[in-house]
């Protein structure tokens, strides 16, 4: 049931409000927050036109789902998987079975997840590193990188390792570190027992954390747990990692990246990226960077490192929307 076109989770959504029509999504939008009505909508402005059977297919997905939240939350996981598997087969029902635990995990800690990380990083500074970790495993993983920035570095690189191998978690102790934190949060019910943490969920909140504190905490990893460091490296994409693209991908990456930004890029980059950078503009653009590279004075490392960020944000955009494709070892080897 894979969709022709490769469609963003929001863009998805936004489809179905599209299929539901203009009435029964206007009760959709009733059991929605201000900010996702507003993210929703502006998708469905931007919404190009589908297929009839691409239509089919999301609103086909998205009962799968229901279906797949409704079985789980009346029968248990076991119970789940091999109902599902009779009805979707093996690879559809896991894949479902996935993605509704993921969605049932955020119902636990939802109130931490709403706080502003200023406020998160003071409740958690003085937690032992692993109810940090436990937390943060909760939030969405923008905020735990901003609340891993905002800790000293040893125990920014504390509380990374921890996450990494944090694996299932019972309801009772969801229960005892929310009681705990109820006095300062609103306390959520708990779920049934979930994935949490774990290297993949490290290499997101790594994804969205500022050059400084990426370079600082592979480094540590590097000499005290080469192979965790190397683990997470395979699951995200970094700056240094453009040295991997082909030619045409590296192409449609730049003509999304502002050309000062990347004169300022190049300027604090190797010479192996430097030269295959400019070898993927025109003429005209490379003498144009180069010059303004020349007149470049005294640039900060933060301005580099956060153009550097601005180039691989656009890299990771561009891979979530489909239209270029990052081969991370012999599993993703893409044959032309």
């Amino acid at each position: 049931m894979a969709t022709k076109r490769r469609l963003s989770p929001t863009a998805r959504a936004a489809a179905l409000i599209v299929a539901l029509g203009a009435d029964q999504a206007a009760q959709v939008y009733k059991h929605l927050r201000e900010e996702e009505v507003e993210l929703l909508s502006l998708e469905v402005a931007k919404l190009e036109r589908l297929s009839a059977s691409d239509l089919q297919e999301i609103v086909n997905d998205f009962y799968g789902l229901c279906q797949t939240h409704k079985v789980i939350s009346e029968g248990g996981i076991l119970y789940a998987r091999e109902i599902l598997e009779r009805a979707f087969g093996a690879q559809l029902a896991a894949s479902y079975m996935n993605r509704v635990s993921n969605a049932m995990q955020t119902r636990a800690f939802d109130f931490v997840r709403k706080s502003n990380y200023k406020n998160l990083a003071m409740m958690l500074q003085n937690e032992h590193p692993q109810t940090i970790a436990f937390v943060l495993s909760y939030v969405t993983a923008e905020q735990a990188s901003r609340v891993i920035s905002s800790f000293p570095k040893q125990l920014q690189l504390d509380v990374i390792k921890r996450i990494a191998v944090l694996d299932s978690v019972s309801p009772e102790i969801v229960k005892i570190v929310e009681s705990v934190l109820e006095k300062r949060f609103s306390s959520m019910i708990s779920v049934d027992l979930t994935e949490i943490g774990g290297v993949n969920y490290v290499a997101e909140i790594m994804n969205h954390t500022d050059r400084t504190t990426e370079r600082y905490i592979f480094d540590e990893l590097n000499k005290t747990d080469p192979e965790l460091s190397n683990e997470i490296r395979k699951l995200m994409f970094v700056f240094e990692d453009i040295v991997n693209l082909d030619d045409l991908t590296i192409q449609r990456v730049l003509r999304e990246v502002d050309q000062q930004d990347l004169a300022v890029a190049i300027k604090g980059s190797s010479k192996e990226i430097k030269d295959l950078l400019l070898n993927n503009v025109s003429s005209r653009a490379r003498e144009n960077i180069l010059a303004d590279i020349e007149y470049l004075r005294n640039v900060r490392l933060r301005d580099v490192e956060r153009a550097q960020q601005k180039i691989v944000e656009v890299i990771r955009t561009l891979e979530e929307s489909g239209e270029i494709v990052i081969s991370r070892g012999e599993e993703d080897m893409i044959i032309a």
